[in-house]
């Protein structure tokens, strides 16, 4: 049976450098320490805000160095938890951390109650007075924005306490699927019995064998029937959570909560979710090809993931994987290319599955640290397009640190998608126009087509289902598994109306851990269709785009995301960018449609 490394067995120039955080376990204990003595100390100005100018500096100055330290213990915690999710001390070091973030949110909650009875002119005022202030500007816009939704300072105090327990359902959900459920093993056409783990069951989906995809696929969902109501009731209950929350800050429903927040226009939701579900016959184009590339006379639901190119696609070493990243970013500007460069050689990303490793892949770090990537990479073209994406992340985050202070150093969802994706499309544009290899040239063609289909179309069509079963929860209908199986079974169908919907992909919703995130994956959709509008104006117009992207990246959360996407040039309150990727994919699903 092959076997998954344990993490002792990998050379540490495949690991992430956790010293730029802290040396060890001690070096962390005594930060620890130290930022717990800074939360009093925090608390103790309760009452304060509004005293003069140079008290309000120093109450907002003094939560942003306890914001920082706590990021720094939360994230090394973290990430040393996800090293091996079953490591019981580093669980117990991020719970500690955790309750350390809830309870420095509890010490701070004072801050924007007292602003807000304050007032907004005796705060410009002080700005007036102490120009130091003046740093805050976008911050003082949204707390007075936000004023109709802000609580008192006793409730805001009990909505930060109860952090930890509203988020309890998704705290759950991670530690039954990465370290309580055990998939099974199975036999490959070679007679080799293969694990099935969340972190390759994609790969074992593109095998050329379609008899094992099919029992790879048979074998994985009906495990997770076996978690049926567990997973169903987590999912129950974070979507209740959602809904409560929201009526604590006088908000309607879960959704108008979510998009508040970073200021996203509802309307931008909708017309995502309309724009896609009015143009699905192009991906159903792209079905109806898949199903004449692969031979067969009716595309089943163990078939998505196998590649128009045929065959398991060509090996592709993370060290050559990330060598093609590199060069591919290089109309961005040599600083750039040359960080990004640097950054891989300082042990950036922890790079290969290990044994109870966190599956999937995110880029991660803190204000003061260097970025830290998770990866599983398989050596395929899919992980390397997984890499140059979390990568996107890393330097958005590396430029928005070297150009904000901390209290813009933090960006929406939003605009993070974009960055991410931005590389993805260079990354295509570079390999279709430098490689000589048909073969690799193909299947890049191929994954790039998968990543439209995925983000834009499966998660728009994950975006319907989060809203639907939210607006079910909030009308007080039961989301029992059952009602959850039906719904996106249901939405299944009708986005892959050409293929066979079996019952066990209506399961499918159970797998997805960004649901546990409300109304957060529509900004998936949304992000590489402003990333496909970046990459087309860069392409087109040099140096000039490339400076605009550059400045957007430099920005953080210093402005609303749909006014910061307008300084890369992309307007997101039209319909036009979606429709723009749209056209995109189904250009490139005639292109390789040419080549056969």
């Amino acid at each position: 049976m092959s076997s998954v490394p344990e993490r002792g067995d990998l050379d540490e120039a495949y690991t992430w450098d956790l010293t730029d955080l802290f040396a060890d376990d001690e070096a962390w204990e005594a930060a620890f320490a130290e930022v717990e003595a800074r939360v009093e100390d925090l608390e103790a100005y309760e009452g304060r805000t509004g005293e003069d100018a140079e008290t309000l500096q120093e109450i907002l100055e003094l939560r942003e160095t306890v914001g920082r330290e706590v990021e720094d213990v939360y994230t090394y915690a973290r990430l040393r938890r996800d090293e091996d999710t079953t490591d019981q001390t580093y669980q117990a070091l991020e719970a500690r951390a955790r309750s350390l973030a809830a309870d420095a949110s509890s010490a701070a909650s004072y801050v924007e109650p007292e602003l807000l009875e304050l007032g907004r002119e005796a705060v410009d005022e002080f700005v007036a007075e102490n120009p130091a202030l003046e740093t805050y500007d976008h911050y003082f816009d949204d707390v007075f924005r936000m004023q109709a939704h802000t609580r008192s300072a006793e409730v805001e105090e009990l909505l930060a306490d109860l952090g930890e327990v509203t988020g309890a359902a998704a705290d759950v959900y991670n530690m039954l699927t990465n370290a309580d459920v055990q998939f099974p093993a199975v036999e490959d056409p070679e007679g080799e019995r293969r694990r099935i783990t969340l972190s390759n069951f994609a790969t074992l989906q593109k095998h050329p064998d379609r008899a094992f995809r099919r029992e790879v696929h048979e074998a994985f969902y009906d495990e997770w029937a076996s978690y049926r109501n567990a997973i169903g009731t987590a999912y129950k209950n974070s979507v209740r959570a959602d809904s409560k929350l929201a009526a604590a800050r006088n908000y309607e429903t879960a959704r108008e909560a979510a998009l508040d927040g970073p200021n996203v226009p509802a309307e931008v939701y909708d017309t995502l979710v309309e724009t896609v579900e009015d143009n699905l016959e192009v991906l159903h184009r792209h079905v109806e090809l898949k199903r004449e590339c692969l031979g067969v006379d009716e595309l089943k639901m163990w078939d998505l993931y196998a590649p128009l190119a045929g065959g398991e696609g060509p090996d592709l070493e993370y060290d050559r994987a990330r060598e093609y990243v590199v060069e591919a970013v290089a109309p961005l500007g040599e600083a750039y290319r040359d960080r990004m460069a640097e950054g891989l050689a300082s042990r950036w990303v922890d790079v290969y599955e290990t044994v109870n490793k966190q599956s999937g892949a995110y880029s991660s770090g803190t204000y003061d640290s260097q970025p830290y990537i998770l990866m599983n990479y398989q050596d395929d073209v899919a992980s390397m397009f997984t890499l140059a994406h979390e990568l996107g992340h890393s330097m958005h985050s590396e430029l928005t640190s070297d150009a904000q202070p901390y209290v813009y150093a933090d960006y929406e969802i939003f605009v993070a998608e974009v960055a991410s994706t931005v590389n993805e499309a260079l990354l295509t544009h570079h390999l279709l126009e430098a490689v000589d290899d048909e073969t690799l040239r193909r299947h890049v063609l191929d994954e790039f087509l998968e990543r439209f289909r995925s983000t834009l179309f499966r998660q728009t069509m994950f975006a319907s289902f989060e809203h639907r079963a939210h607006e079910l929860s909030e009308g007080g209908e039961a989301l029992t598994p059952d009602r959850l199986d039906g719904l996106y079974g249901g939405l299944k169908e009708a986005y892959y109306e050409p293929a066979d919907v079996d019952d066990r992909i209506a399961r499918e919703w159970m797998r997805i851990p960004h649901f546990y995130r409300a109304y957060y994956v529509f900004q998936y959709a949304t992000g590489i269709s402003a990333a496909n509008a970046i990459v087309d104006r860069i392409l087109t117009e040099g140096e000039d785009a490339a400076a605009d992207y550059r400045e957007f990246l430099r920005s953080g959360s210093r402005g609303y995301p749909l006014e910061l996407l307008e300084v890369a040039g992309i307007d997101m309150s039209t319909p036009e960018p979606v429709e723009a990727a749209i056209e995109r994919y189904d250009d490139l699903v005639g292109e390789y449609e040419s080549l056969r």
